[in-house]
């Protein structure tokens, strides 16, 4: 007879621990929200605050090319390599006057002389790599007629 009561029982929870359910429920999915949000802005702001530019390229006496990288970001950064090349696919690593890695400062600009036999009027592939994540600076230059 008892088994009989419980099974044809209609009551539920009580309203009490159901609205304490749903706002557990609803502090969880704000606290989720909240930790993936500031893991992306952080993320995307750190990026953010190095950009490197190309400020000056200077070719010199047939064999010397300067090069100036400006960053007008916010944080410090270091070149950590540079290639050149007459085309995009074939650039080659270069070594700089400089020992790499060259500090590059926010607001700064960093200059270097590379050794390379460039040719009157030919267009030359640039890309300086930083120790920020977002990629290399890309850029090309034609030699002075």
């Amino acid at each position: 007879m008892l088994n009989r009561k419980i099974l044809h029982s209609k009551k539920a929870i009580s309203p009490i621990l159901a609205t304490l359910l749903l706002v557990v429920i609803a502090v969880s999915a704000i606290i989720v929200t909240y930790a993936w949000m500031t893991t992306y802005i952080g993320n995307t702001t750190d990026q953010a605050s190095v950009m490197p530019y190309k400020a000056n390229v200077n070719f010199q006496s047939g064999s010397k090319i300067t090069i100036d990288i400006g960053n007008s970001g916010t944080a410090d950064t270091e070149i950590i390599g540079l290639y050149i090349g007459t085309s995009a696919s074939n650039a080659a690593s270069q070594t700089a006057d400089k020992k790499m890695p060259i500090p590059l400062s926010a607001g700064e600009i960093a200059s270097f002389t590379v050794s390379y036999k460039w040719t009157v009027g030919e267009t030359y592939y640039f890309k300086v790599v930083t120790t920020a994540g977002q990629g290399a600076l890309v850029f090309q230059e034609q030699a002075p007629q």
